[in-house]
Order: C-alpha cells, then sequence, then structure tokens
C-alpha cells in the first residue's frame, strides 16, 4: 500500500508546508540494487587507541571498494562513519566517541551509516571494560535517534578472536541491504560461534550459489520476498505454502526459478516428509527459513481456545518439530542456517495479541535456546523481529492505528518486505558463520520494545 503521507512529504508543496508545521519528514530510503557500490562516498574510519579492529576493517572495506578517510575534512559529507571501540576498557575513555563523532556527526549523508564496533560486554577482562563496552549501547541508540534524512546507526560487538569474521555483518549494516535496520546491536562471534570462519564467496553478489532454501509461508508477503532476494543470490528455492495458497505459491516459485511444495507445516507428517523431499530431490538443504504465521486476534477475555491454539501450533510448535526432525537427520549440509522470523509483538507485546506475541516471544527463546547446539554443528540460528511492514496485512488495519504505526519510528515510515527479506540474506551468507543467536529488528527503530 502506498504511503500517502510521505509521498506528500516529498513534493514540492510538503516540502514547504511540513518543516513549517514540525511534522515528520519521511527520507526516500536508498535500498539496494544488483550493480550499485556498497557505498555512495567515503567512509570515514576512526579508532580508540589500542582498538583490534581498525585496520582488519579498513581491510575489508577497501577490498569490497569503499574508498576509506582517515581523517575528517571540513565540509566532506561521507557516507559512513566507522569506529572502533574496542579499545576502550574505562568509562572515562568513553569520551572518545565524543571526540570522534561530535564534530563529524553532520557530515553524515542522506540515508549514510554509522557503524560502531566494540567487546561483547560479557567477554571482557574487567568489571570497569564491561561497563565502558555496555555505555556503547547507549550511545549508538541516542545516535540513530538523531540522525536525520535516512541515516542509521548500528553496535556491532566482535569477540575477541573473531576479527576476520566481520565483513558479511560490515557489508550488510553499510549497505543499502539494511535500510530499516536501526539502532540495533549485533554481536560477530558469541552464542557459541566461538572462532567460526565460514567461507568466504567467491562472489559476493551471488553468495549462495549452489545453496537450498527452505521458505515456509512463501506464497505472499514477505515469505515471497525472502524467496525472491535468496533467489537472487543464488539459492535455489523450495517455497512451502498450504495447499489453499497454491496457485500464489506456485506463481512466487515459478517467478524465482524455485520448486513449489504444498504442505500445511503444522501436519503431523510434515517434519518427515521435509527430510524425505530435500534428501531425494536436492541431496541435501542449507537454508532453513521459518517464516509461515498467523494472528487471531482478540483481547484475551475474549480469546477462545481455537485462536489460542492456533496461532501456537503455527508460530512455534510447527518450527520445533520441522528442528527436531532436520537436526535428528542426515539432511542437513555443512554450515546449515536456521532463521526465524520473530516480531516486535514478541519484545513489546501488543494490544488483542496476547497469543500472537507469546508465539513470537517463543521464537526468539527458539534461537536463544537453539544456537550454541547448532554452533557445535557448525551451524546457526538467528531472527528477524519486523516492525511495521507494508503488507497486504497492515493495509487492512484501520488508518488511526496504523499511521501513527508507520511515524512511530527514527525513519518516520514503514519498512517493506524485502528490507526483512535483506536481513535474512545476510544470516543465510555463508560468510555469517559467526553470527549466530542473534535477534535483529528490522522496524526503523520503533519507539517501542528495545
Amino acid at each position: 500500500m502506498a504511503d500517502r503521507y510521505q509521498q506528500f512529504t516529498n513534493s514540492p508543496v510538503g516540502k514547504f508546508v511540513v518543516p513549517k508545521l514540525g511534522l515528520p519528514s519521511p527520507t526516500p530510503l536508498r535500498r539496494y540494487r544488483p550493480g550499485r557500490p556498497l557505498l555512495e562516498g567515503p567512509a570515514l574510519v576512526g579508532a580508540a587507541p589500542g582498538g583490534r579492529l581498525e585496520k582488519t576493517v579498513t581491510e575489508q572495506l577497501r577490498g569490497a571498494g569503499v574508498e576509506i578517510a582517515t581523517s575528517a575534512t571540513a565540509g566532506s559529507s561521507y557516507s559512513a562513519l566507522v569506529f572502533d571501540a574496542t579499545g576502550i576498557s574505562d568509562p572515562k575513555q568513553l569520551r572518545e566517541l565524543h571526540s570522534f563523532f561530535q564534530s563529524t556527526i553532520k557530515q553524515v549523508g542522506t540515508c549514510g551509516r554509522v557503524v560502531v564496533l566494540g567487546t561483547p560486554p560479557e567477554l571482557t577482562k574487567s568489571t570497569r571494560e564491561r561497563v565502558a563496552q555496555r555505555g556503547l549501547e547507549g550511545f549508538t541508540r541516542s545516535v540513530a535517534k538523531e540522525l536525520r534524512n535516512g541515516a542509521t546507526a548500528q553496535l556491532v560487538y566482535v569477540a575477541p578472536g573473531s576479527e576476520g569474521t566481520t565483513e558479511s555483518t560490515l557489508r550488510f549494516v553499510l549497505s543499502a541491504k539494511s535500510a530499516f535496520v536501526d539502532g540495533q546491536v549485533i554481536r560477530v562471534g558469541t552464542a557459541g560461534a566461538g572462532g567460526a570462519t565460514g567461507t568466504t564467496p567467491a562472489d559476493w553478489d551471488k553468495p549462495l550459489d549452489g545453496k537450498v532454501a527452505l521458505v515456509t509461508g512463501a506464497s505472499r508477503g514477505i515469505g515471497a520476498s525472502i524467496a525472491e532476494v535468496l533467489a537472487r543470490d543464488g539459492a535455489h528455492v523450495v517455497a512451502v505454502d498450504i495447499p489453499a495458497q497454491g496457485a500464489d505459491l506456485s506463481a512466487v516459485a515459478n517467478a524465482v526459478g524455485g520448486s513449489a511444495l504444498q504442505l500445511d507445516v503444522t501436519a503431523e507428517d510434515t517434519p518427515a516428509k521435509l527430510v524425505e523431499y530435500f534428501s531425494e530431490r536436492h541431496d541435501g538443504l542449507d537454508i532453513v527459513v521459518h517464516n509461515a504465521g498467523i494472528t487471531r486476534d482478540k483481547k484475551l477475555a475474549n480469546m477462545d481456545s481455537a485462536r489460542w491454539d492456533s496461532v501456537i501450533s503455527v508460530n512455534i510448535d510447527s518450527q520445533l518439530a520441522i528442528n527436531d526432525a532436520l537436526l535428528e537427520s542426515s539432511v542437513l549440509r555443512d554450515n546449515a542456517r536456521f532463521i526465524g522470523v520473530s516480531s516486535i509483538a514478541g519484545i513489546a507485546g501488543n494490544l488483542g495479541q496476547t497469543n500472537y506475541g507469546t508465539s513470537k516471544a517463543a521464537v526468539i527463546g527458539m534461537v536463544e535456546g537453539t544456537a550454541p547446539v547448532l554452533a557445535e554443528r557448525g551451524a546457526t540460528f538467528n531472527a528477524v523481529a519486523p516492525g511495521f511492514i507494508e503488507t497486504r496485512m497492515t493495509a487492512a488495519i484501520p488508518v488511526t492505528i496504523r499511521e501513527p504505526a508507520r511515524r512511530l519510528s527514527t525513519l518516520a515510515q514503514g519498512g517493506l518486505p524485502v528490507d526483512v527479506a535483506e536481513t535474512i540474506a545476510w544470516y543465510a551468507n555463508p560468510a555469517s558463520a559467526a553470527v549466530n543467536g542473534n535477534v535483529v529488528r528490522v522496524c526503523g527503530q520503533a519507539m517501542i520494545g528495545a
């Protein structure tokens, strides 16, 4: 559904009226298109004394074709500011953040990127260092709220020993693929991933070449977009949905050059059927995306047991059953990826959605419980938590609820299904082996939740 308010704010009349009235003015976001550079302009890279990532990050970005500046020039505009804060071991040294960003933050260009790199607080060597590194989260989330013109800020915690595993994450958070990801904390090399290095793709434009992906709930909306992006990146996508969605499902599979598989994920025999299908038809499975989900909204006092049970069955029970069957079989290939779809409702709750919020919080629990186990097998489990995304479902929301939901984020607009899909594709990248146990919100830094 078109965002008519955003269209108005970017019209000649809107550009004149909106600032005078103090209304939000959402900037059209730069989204990925094949062939475009990682960044449109230079990245300014800095570091606190003793930082352990600056050299590696600079080499990775140069290898990705990014122009690097190591000192700020007055009047210059930067597509990204990247600061290595791993050398900060005492709260007094947090002033290094002020010294680097205070004079440069206004030089971030339209749809620019701010990235702070730190050490996971739980892996620090002293209480004072832990305090200082935890402070980076408040700094980055606050900076994200101060940025304008579609710019975003993220904090990436990198575990000691995982310095060489950051490239896929940097390429994601700096690129247009992360357009609607803002104010997030990402961990690299934790949740049991330890020294996992992954595999650098031969072609960063086709990192999933030769991979086989399962996407449930793929007949429309976010699921269809996930199928499109994974296929764009080289994967053969097996799109799964219920028989009632068969026509739409086939259209999606045909459009991406994949396969359609009509199954009800809640059926008792579905896990075994999936194991058999991927073993016989594709000789294995690399990527599992649990996207299928439903809503059956009512306030708790008016919610019958059928509404409760159906949401829990689709949104979490079916996923656990499929996971168990896949892990007990030999169908999974090396470096496998499991990816869940949670929701802001699972983090902050939502009126009239006790069943849905419960199920989406349970998805986060599934990630937390399974990620360390998968790490022992060289696999990963992460999740996305979408906020307000422009779909047919959100288009049906009354305008009095829909408009505030769009505007109540730092980016003051709704996201698109492709924003969720791009985040999932980053998790699926073979170079993301050290990204494990993360739940990243795709919400434009919504003003609800954490």
